[in-house]
């Protein structure tokens, strides 16, 4: 991976976590990811107006790809909703990039240096471990947040692989992305109606301007992912991604005022390790 994608990506992973700490803030988290998806496909509809559309081999990887969101907005909303996003979005984010490493190496068959791997490895414990810590919810709930998170990451590794094999398809990282953010926009409303009703979705107005900009920071941050993967293997930028749990920590502590531990310090000098062997390997 070169320095500018490495770059790149660490900036998407700025952007990614300060779209989640959003989702905590003072809006049902069901509604609050439900503003994004509508906030993300308004803005790309002039991108894609731009770009054209994707060619036509390109639009199976677009739909697989929507439906995997949807799962990943259902179960992030409702993990959010049971526990702090300190505890959620480390086991969320952590476990992804390996699970998207052991897709890339056995079934998309890319090649990575044993650093690398190693790399991969050492940033997932550490992200991981960044949820191991005191809960303020009891402990039915955490299970069932547990079990929400483990869906999230399984989620988030399926439609990053799918994404980048998507993007490879196409042949233009742009064409697939404003595509895959319009598309992606539709589901998500239809299903929050159906949950909520047209009333229940009226507190969604008071936060019209914060879901516009968390939604603009969730389009640049994971466009810039789809690019990286055409120019980089998926294995790599999906870990360099899951960085964004050390600035997701950052915000927990001292945004949303979440507990503060020294496992939380430890997990942060595993996750910069792991990221150092990348970058080197």
């Amino acid at each position: 991976m070169t320095l500018p994608v490495f770059l790149a990506v660490l900036c998407a992973a700025v952007l990614h976590a300060g779209w989640n700490a959003m989702i905590k803030v003072r809006l049902d988290p069901f509604l609050a990811m439900t503003l994004l998806c509508i906030a993300c496909g308004v803005i790309a509809v002039p991108a894609l107006c731009v770009t054209g559309l994707p060619p036509r081999a390109a639009w199976p990887w677009v739909a697989a790809s929507v439906t995997l969101h949807l799962g990943y907005y259902v179960s992030l909303s409702e993990a959010y909703r049971r526990a702090d996003m300190g505890q959620i979005y480390p086991i969320a984010r952590g476990l992804a990039p390996l699970i998207a490493a052991l897709v890339s190496l056995t079934a998309l068959r890319e090649t990575l240096s044993a650093g690398s791997v190693a790399g991969i490895a050492l940033l997932g414990v550490g992200v991981a471990l960044l949820s191991l810590r005191g809960h303020r919810h009891p402990a039915g709930q955490n299970r069932a947040a547990l079990g929400f998170a483990l869906l999230t990451a399984t989620m988030i590794a399926s439609y990053t692989v799918v994404d980048g094999m998507g993007a490879r398809t196409a042949g233009d990282a742009n064409a697939y992305a404003a595509m895959l953010f319009v598309v992606d926009a539709l589901p998500m409303p239809a299903l929050c109606v159906c949950r909520y009703g047209l009333a229940g979705m009226a507190p969604m107005r008071r936060f019209l301007l914060p879901g516009f900009a968390g939604g603009a920071m969730a389009l640049v941050a994971y466009w810039t992912v789809i690019w990286a993967m055409t120019v980089a293997p998926i294995a790599l930028v999906a870990a360099v991604r899951e960085t964004s749990v050390v600035f997701a920590g950052f915000i927990a502590v001292f945004i949303l005022k979440e507990p503060f531990s020294r496992v939380r310090a430890v997990a942060a000098t595993l996750t910069v390790a792991g990221l150092a062997l990348l970058r080197l390997f």
